[in-house]
């Protein structure tokens, strides 16, 4: 099969792993080095995993960088057949690309990126705009829109958010975010800390915990100071995690989501 894939429609292999050609000019650096040129990339969801990420045909990358994996881990990727060391100007990232067991992605090699697993390339780049953690879902929907809803956030029981403008933040597979302005925020119960997150859709945020409550969990509350485009509406508006307060809309309390933050906000270090 010819590594040059016809768009179509998503495919899934017999392993479960679901596939689909995207028309985007990706590229992959780690340093000024530039490891991936795609003009053909196929976006991949691994059974298990709610995020894509990018394999490229062998043609479109730097395989003369690439070593046999010394160390090559376990239990990966949907049962990787091949692991490959990266190795540039003498330094060597272990692991940081692999293949799939699939033929129909046989020609194929993924890359790990940086700035979600702490290892492989540390810049991506979709045409000219760099873009951060792993790929953008296209058929995932990030909407910040205006509101005049009355929404009122508790930590414990003690109001710390209140206001009739909120910006609502609907994004495909989570529980809607309520982002406030920073007027209408008690800022004296909350301290800022040096956590912060990437997100591909939104940008890179900052935290808060509430101060002096040792019952709430640290980091429950976030910005994005210089959002994306697509979503400046949220600009230095506050979010609180669901999960972690309650959030009374028009009247209405919200039932607590559990989702994959429910566990890890309570297992982040307070900072």
């Amino acid at each position: 099969m010819s590594a040059f894939l016809t768009p179509q429609y998503v495919r899934t292999t017999p392993e479960g792993i679901l596939w689909e050609p995207s028309e985007r000019w990706v590229r992959g650096r780690t340093g000024e080095i530039t490891v991936v040129d795609s003009r053909h990339p196929v976006l991949v969801w691994e059974p298990g995993r709610p995020v894509p990420l990018y394999a490229f045909p062998r043609e479109e990358i730097r395989a003369d960088l690439l070593r046999p994996a010394q160390n090559p881990p376990l239990g990966t990727h949907s049962g990787s057949q091949i692991f490959y060391d990266l190795e540039i100007g003498g330094e060597v990232l272990e692991n940081a690309a692999w293949t799939f067991p699939a033929d129909d992605l046989a020609d194929h090699i993924a890359f790990e990126w940086f700035q979600r697993s702490g290892k492989g390339l540390d810049h991506w780049y979709e045409e000219e705009e760099e873009i951060f953690i792993h790929p953008r879902d296209p058929h995932k929907r990030v909407d910040a829109l205006p509101s005049s809803r009355h929404v009122k956030v508790e930590i414990n029981g003690t109001v710390v958010a209140d206001t009739n403008r909120p910006v609502v933040l609907f994004e495909t597979g989570l529980p809607v975010r309520y982002y406030i302005p920073r007027e209408d925020v008690r800022l004296d119960l909350l301290v800022h800390t040096d956590h912060t997150s990437g997100c591909p859709y939104k940008g890179t945020a900052e935290y808060w915990s509430r101060q002096g409550d040792a019952d709430a969990p640290p980091n429950l509350a976030w910005s994005y100071p210089h959002p994306l485009p697509a979503v400046a509406g949220i600009e230095r508006l506050i979010a609180f995690y669901n999960e972690a307060v309650d959030i009374t809309v028009d009247g209405e309390v919200l039932e607590r989501p559990v989702t994959a933050f429910s566990t890890t906000l309570l297992e982040r270090p307070a900072t």
